[in-house]
C-alpha cells in the first residue's frame, strides 16, 4: 500500500535529498515524503483510488511532475523519476574546456601552531580539461606558478618561496596531470593523477564535484567544478618545521588544497 518511487539523476545516481509531494485532482496535498539514501520513496498509508499528481523536487534540480493512478489496493507506483540539473546540462558536453583564472581560485590551507589555519592562494595558473564521450577517459592538465603564492603576509610569502618550502628558483612550476576518473556519487568523481611539486612527483587524488554548466554573458559556455585534496608536506620533501612547544609544531604536517574552477568551452579564453 502507499506510494513507491525511485528518484535518480540522468546518469543513474540516487538523489538522496529529493522530496515527493502528492496532490489530488483538486490540488490538495495528500502526501509528502523524502527519499532515503538510495533515492527510494516508500509510504505505507493507503490512498483512495484514483488519479494523483506526483511532484518531485530537490535542491539544484528542476522539479518533475507526473500522474500516478492509485489502484483499489490503495497503492501507486510512480516508477523511476529522473531529475535534470537546474540551469545546465547533466554533464559538461565533450570537448576541450579552458580554465579561466579570473573566475577560479587555487587555494591551500595549513594548520598554524596547532590552533588555527593559515590560508593562501596561487595567483597564476592555467590549464585545460578534455571531456571525453567516455567520461572515464577525460583528462585534466594544470600548471601553477609557484612564485605566485599569496598568504597576505609578505615575510611569510618570502619564506614559502625559499628552499625551505617551494624553492621557486629551482622549481618554478607546480603541475598536475590526470591519469583517470572514477565516479564517486551523484555529480562527484575521484580524479586520479600525478602532482609534481618541489621537484617530487606523487600520485594525488582529487575529490571532484561538478556544479553545473551554463551560458556566460560573453556568448560562451562555462562549466564549474570544485575539488579538494590533502597533501603531506614530507611526501614532497618539504620537511622544514619549528617546534614551538612540546609536541606542537609551528606548521602542520598536512596541507589541504581547495580548487574552485570555472572552465570555458573551447581551447582559448574569450577576449577581455
Amino acid at each position: 500500500m502507499g506510494l513507491r518511487a525511485q528518484v535518480r539523476t540522468r546518469d543513474g545516481w540516487a538523489v538522496q535529498h529529493a522530496v515527493v509531494t502528492v496532490t489530488d485532482t483538486t490540488g490538495t496535498q495528500v502526501l509528502r515524503a523524502a527519499a532515503d539514501a538510495e533515492g527510494a520513496v516508500r509510504t505505507d498509508a493507503p490512498l483512495p483510488a484514483g488519479p494523483y499528481t506526483v511532484i518531485v523536487t530537490a535542491a539544484g534540480y528542476a522539479p518533475a511532475a507526473s500522474t500516478a493512478f492509485v489502484t483499489a489496493s490503495g497503492r501507486a507506483d510512480a516508477g523511476t523519476v529522473v531529475l535534470a540539473r537546474q540551469g545546465g546540462v547533466e554533464l559538461p558536453p565533450p570537448g576541450t574546456w579552458t580554465l579561466d583564472p579570473a573566475h577560479s581560485s587555487v587555494a591551500a590551507v595549513a594548520q598554524h601552531l596547532g590552533l588555527s589555519s593559515v590560508h593562501g592562494r596561487f595567483l597564476e595558473f592555467g590549464g585545460r580539461v578534455e571531456i571525453a564521450e567516455d567520461l572515464g577517459k577525460s583528462r585534466v592538465e594544470a600548471v601553477i606558478g609557484a612564485a605566485s603564492i599569496d598568504t597576505g603576509d609578505g615575510m611569510r610569502d618570502g619564506h614559502l618561496k625559499s628552499p625551505d618550502f617551494l624553492d621557486v628558483e629551482r622549481y618554478p612550476e607546480i603541475t598536475y596531470s590526470s591519469t583517470g576518473l572514477t565516479p564517486a556519487g551523484p555529480d562527484r568523481w575521484t580524479v586520479h593523477g600525478e602532482l609534481s611539486l618541489h621537484g617530487v612527483a606523487r600520485a594525488v587524488e582529487l575529490d571532484l564535484s561538478y556544479l553545473g554548466t551554463g551560458p556566460d554573458p560573453w556568448g560562451g559556455v562555462r562549466a564549474a567544478f570544485r575539488a579538494t585534496a590533502e597533501l603531506r608536506r614530507e611526501d614532497f620533501a618539504m620537511n622544514y618545521n619549528q617546534v614551538v612547544r612540546a609536541g606542537i609544531s609551528a606548521i602542520g604536517a598536512t596541507l589541504r588544497v581547495e580548487l574552485d574552477i570555472q572552465a570555458v568551452q573551447g581551447d582559448r579564453l574569450p577576449a577581455a
